[in-house]
Formats: C-alpha cells, sequence, structure tokens
C-alpha cells in the first residue's frame, strides 16, 4: 500500500513537533513538506528548530533535511502532499483563511487549531465518540463546491479526558456534569523549565472554562444527516486551572443521570466499550481505550498519562457522589491525545472510510 504523503503547517511549534514524532515510521502516512512562519522559511527542518526543539526523541532523520515551507505558499505545499495537519500559531481569521485555502486547492485538512470549532459544517471529533459525524464531510463539501478538500478539526485538549467517558454512559443519559481540570503547561505550548509563573502557583484559565462546557455539546450532538444537532440535554459547569505539571490534563468529574447507573454497570459500560477506531484496528487506537485504575491515589499524571503510548483514557477514584450520582478522575496526555495524536487517529479514521480518495 502507498503511504499518503503528509504536510504539517505549523511544524516548528511544540504541537507540529509532536505531529513529525509521532509520524515517523508510522504504517499509512509519511512526512515530505514541513511549514511554518517566514522566518524559518527557506531553512532546512533541523536548522528552523535548532535550539527549539523539545521533544524527547532526536528529530526523526527523514525529516532533518526538509526545507521549510512558508505556510502560506500553497501551490508549493499542495504539490507536495496528499493531505495536511495544521497546527499554526496565528490569530483566529488567519488560521480560517488559510485553512479554507488549502481545502478549496483539494487538499483536506486535519486541524488541531480551534478556528473552525463552531463553523457549522466542520465536525469536531473525537474518533472513539462521534465518527459518525465526519458524513458532515459531503455537506461542506456541497456547500462550499470543494471537491477533494475539506476540514476536519479536533476539540480542546481540556475535555477529552472525560467527554468519552460520558459517551461510554450514554445509555443511562448523563445530564449534569460539574468538572475540574488540572491543565500542563505544555498545553500553552511551554516547559515547565520556561515557565516561571507557573512555579508553586495555579492560575485560573477562564477562557477554557467555556470550551469545555459548550463543546463537548457538538461532540455529543446528533448529526441529523445536514449538520449537527447540539445536545441539549446535558449540562457542564467547568472550572479549569494551568498547574505546574509538564504533560497530562487531569479532571476531577462529578456527573449525574437520567437513570442512575450501578457502579458495577459503571466500570463494566468502561470496560466493554468497543468504539469504531478499535474495531477498525486503526494504528494509534489504544486497546484498551480506557485503563482503570485501582487505588484512592489514582490517576496521576507522572504515572498514568503515557497509558496507551498517550492514546489511552485513565479512570480511577470511581465513587457514589454526594451531590450528583457518581465522581471519578480521568487523565489524558494532552499533547498527544489531546493534540497531535488524537488529530493521527482522525486522519486514520479518514483514511479507512475513504475520505483521502
Amino acid at each position: 500500500m502507498r503511504k499518503l504523503r503528509v504536510g504539517v503547517l505549523g511544524a516548528t511549534g511544540m504541537v507540529g513537533q509532536r505531529f513529525i514524532t509521532l509520524l515517523d515510521g508510522h504504517p499509512l502516512f509519511h512526512v515530505t513538506a514541513v511549514a511554518a512562519s517566514s522566518r524559518s522559511a527557506g531553512r532546512s527542518y533541523q536548522e528552523a528548530v535548532d535550539g527549539r526543539w523539545v521533544m524527547s526523541q532526536e528529530i526523526p532523520q527523514p525529516v532533518r533535511g526538509l526545507t521549510v515551507l512558508a505556510v502560506d505558499a500553497l501551490a508549493q505545499v499542495k504539490s507536495e502532499v496528499d493531505f495536511l495537519f495544521s497546527a499554526v500559531d496565528m490569530e483566529k481569521q488567519a488560521i480560517l483563511d488559510i485553512e479554507n485555502a488549502y481545502a478549496a486547492e483539494d487538499v483536506p485538512v486535519v486541524s488541531n487549531n480551534s478556528a473552525h470549532r463552531w463553523t457549522a459544517d466542520v465536525p469536531v471529533l473525537i474518533p472513539e465518540v462521534n465518527p459518525d459525524h465526519l458524513a458532515l464531510i459531503e455537506t461542506q463539501r456541497r456547500l462550499r463546491k470543494w471537491k477533494r478538500g475539506f476540514v476536519v478539526t479536533k476539540p480542546n485538549c481540556s475535555l477529552q479526558s472525560y467527554v468519552p467517558v460520558l459517551a461510554a454512559l450514554s445509555e443511562f443519559g448523563p445530564r449534569q456534569v460539574m468538572v475540574t481540570t488540572f491543565q500542563a503547561i505544555s498545553g500553552a505550548g511551554k516547559l515547565l523549565s520556561a515557565c516561571p509563573e507557573i512555579q508553586d502557583n495555579v492560575i485560573p484559565l477562564p477562557g477554557e472554562e467555556d470550551k469545555s462546557e459548550r463543546e463537548p455539546l457538538k461532540i455529543l450532538g446528533r448529526y441529523d444527516g445536514d449538520s449537527i444537532q447540539l445536545n441539549q440535554e446535558i449540562k457542564i459547569s467547568a472550572h479549569c486551572q494551568r498547574v505546574p505539571v509538564a504533560d497530562g490534563h487531569l479532571a476531577a468529574v462529578s456527573v449525574g443521570f437520567a437513570r442512575k447507573p450501578t457502579l458495577q454497570q459503571f466500570l463494566s459500560c468502561l470496560k466493554e466499550w468497543e468504539p469504531e477506531p478499535q474495531k477498525l484496528h486503526l494504528a494509534s487506537a489504544p486497546r484498551p481505550f480506557f485503563v482503570y485504575v485501582e487505588g484512592g491515589d489514582r490517576p496521576q499524571s507522572r504515572l498514568d498519562r503515557d497509558a496507551g503510548n498517550g492514546m489511552a483514557i485513565t479512570v480511577g477514584r470511581l465513587r457514589p457522589c454526594h451531590v450528583l450520582d457518581y465522581r471519578f478522575m480521568a487523565l489524558s496526555h494532552n499533547t498527544i491525545r489531546g493534540a497531535a495524536g488524537g488529530a493521527i487517529l482522525t486522519a486514520e479514521l479518514l483514511h479507512a472510510k475513504g475520505y483521502f480518495d
């Protein structure tokens, strides 16, 4: 099988670097183009990230010598790729413009950015939760008169630890959710060592709270054949804060149900749920998707964030709640599951469904 040629927009940033490392040796995709700002354009990738490389792995050999292209060099980038991952750090309108421009040029775009999340005809995907929303691509193409191109985006990393749990319990009707997230500094694109303001500190993130409360309504919404009808039954109240942790977003969740499950039913839903990416045996799909850890002191960010190569969701401390029905903790790796890895899994699902054909 011929591997698809992949480009990464914003390849020199932290999430872009994560794309580069995760795609090294991928069975379906190989990186043939890297693009960044005009400051990096024209240099080799190794030169462009010199002094800025933050991954624990070395720069993959096949990418080191690639010449960095300008993000807006549409014709040149298009000639070298079959589809793109987008991790650009730009103003919202600029991101909308560049992603739409590539899609209009018949280049599919799988975006890590927030700009398109509330665009009506753009799916916001957690591959295990709402794979049926990919059908919205046909609406998108019809409305915009695009042929092969499209835009699909992933949701905010702060909600990806607990929304899959709600989806797995959907038969019991989750209705009220109170969540507090403890978000790693890499979610701001920084290293602990380069962020003195986080030392001995916790920083509230009010902008993240709106995303954590609203985006799940689209993800858990219903595709009606033409658009996504937001989930009107579930209500979410969120507190979000940045904590002095390198990687891993941890959530403390209380949830009330329309029909309360037993503790055993709750655990069985996590254990027995087999979403579509796992059924399809996609390369990046963790098996199992949920890892339940026993004991009152787990999950912990440092101990559990790498479960399933950083793609699994770790759940623990399930117990009755004195206000709602149950409370639990859930953890996901924010730059793998929550960013580059989640986007790569989305691309694998798109490939399996024939959207790149």
